[in-house]
């Protein structure tokens, strides 16, 4: 209850700094405006998003939606079907002091061809970023190594001969991204994996910051605040590695497998990894962020949400603190919470969006994740409808 009403007594403290619509939606036309609300409107019914995911496995009907889809979700969530579409996009973006991370969002095959696939197209992105607008690349640990080699590396299962061999390519192809990036002055983030395989992927970041991040952060792991024990983690980096002239990037984010984790754990009987509640998994996030803010000099930080609370929060540690501005960074999806982005961005923070792309096809799973999950976080599709009516009528009476 206390804590619910410190955050109130906040949101006035801040003049309500994310409300500005004019800001938020500066660059979009009375069209794309148009546009995102109904997107929006349409999501918001969970069974609509349902019906459509469905219509869409039919191959008489593809055709139509695949126009219907590139007009309406496609341009609301992704930059393009390749680099060179977002480009434009970049260049806007960067206009209003944001930058973009191009986010390949077509999953691959579990093959050594894809994952070297992989390793080529993220080369490819570390060298577009010519004007410094796309400063971050990102990648899947699983897009560049077999699942369950990760899976057993993880769980201290002995590799065979072969699968040995398997393992050092995996880690040499982190290696030639984090090498190429630090060449060219561009930072790698390391997604997330499910909780059974992400020690492995752990311990390969542990090894990356002894090589690549001595002079600053170079290379980020990801942390998902909704596992019980991610705190515990940020508070180990810290004691390993506090005193040894390295510079610690992690990039905190809620979390992406919840339903999946519960599964497993409830069919293989044990322990859930996964907080109880959204409300533990807030508090962690914020803890979390808390502890690495109050460790700056260690930690930089990459602060991945949508909500409104945590980007207060680290608002107001920055200020009372005087943070430099380099070892913090804020991030939202692209297409969704604008009123975060642009504000943050309109007063000096440094912004970034996640810009997704691939051909329409593979993109299709991305954009359908986005409306389900814009479904299940409670009060977002409303909030984002709020502030899109907002602008609109804004824009209506402004000509009156």
């Amino acid at each position: 209850m206390y804590m619910n009403i410190f955050v109130l007594i906040f949101f006035v403290m801040q003049d309500n700094l994310f409300d500005n619509t004019e800001i938020a939606f500066k660059n979009k036309s009375a069209f794309a405006l148009f546009r995102g609300y109904i997107i929006f409107k349409i999501i918001s019914f969970p069974r609509v998003v349902s019906i459509a995911k469905f219509v869409l496995s039919f191959k008489l009907i593809y055709p139509l939606s695949k126009v219907l889809l590139k007009n309406t979700m496609l341009k609301q969530f992704c930059g393009g079907q390749n680099e060179e579409d977002c480009e434009d996009l970049i260049n806007d973006l960067s206009s209003r002091n944001v930058y973009s991370i191009l986010d390949y969002s077509v999953e691959g095959l579990e093959n050594e061809h894809s994952f070297d696939e992989t390793v080529l197209r993220t080369l490819k992105l570390i060298e577009l970023n010519t004007n410094n607008n796309s400063p971050f690349v990102v990648f899947k640990p699983t897009g560049v190594g077999r699942f369950d080699l990760y899976h057993k590396v993880s769980s201290n299962i002995k590799l065979s001969k072969n699968e040995e061999i398997d393992w050092l390519k995996v880690v040499s192809r982190y290696n030639t991204i984090c090498n190429n990036a630090l060449s060219n002055n561009v930072c790698v983030l390391i997604d997330a994996e499910e909780s059974w395989i992400q020690s492995s992927v752990d311990k390969i970041y542990e090894s990356l910051v002894l090589k690549y991040n001595l002079k600053k952060a170079v290379v980020y792991n990801t942390v998902q605040a909704y596992r019980v024990d991610r705190l515990d983690y940020i508070k180990k980096l810290d004691h390993t590695f506090s005193g040894r002239n390295v510079h610690l990037g992690i990039k905190l984010v809620r979390g992406a497998y919840m339903q999946k984790e519960r599964l497993r754990a409830r069919d293989l009987n044990y322990s859930d990894p996964i907080h109880k509640s959204k409300e533990d998994t807030d508090k962690c996030f914020n803890n979390s962020m808390k502890y690495m803010l109050e460790n700056i000099n260690l930690f930089t930080i990459f602060i991945g949400t949508h909500n409104e609370e945590s980007n207060y929060l680290a608002i107001d540690h920055i200020k009372k603190n005087t943070i430099k501005n380099d070892k913090l960074w804020f991030s939202q999806l692209y297409g969704m919470s604008d009123h975060i982005s642009y504000n943050l961005s309109n007063n000096g923070y440094k912004v970034s969006k996640y810009l997704p792309f691939g051909p329409f096809k593979g993109v299709i799973p991305y954009l359908f994740r986005r409306a389900e999950e814009n479904t299940a976080i409670e009060g977002q599709t409303s909030r984002e409808l709020f502030l899109y009516s907002k602008e609109i009528k804004r824009r209506y009476y402004s000509k009156l």
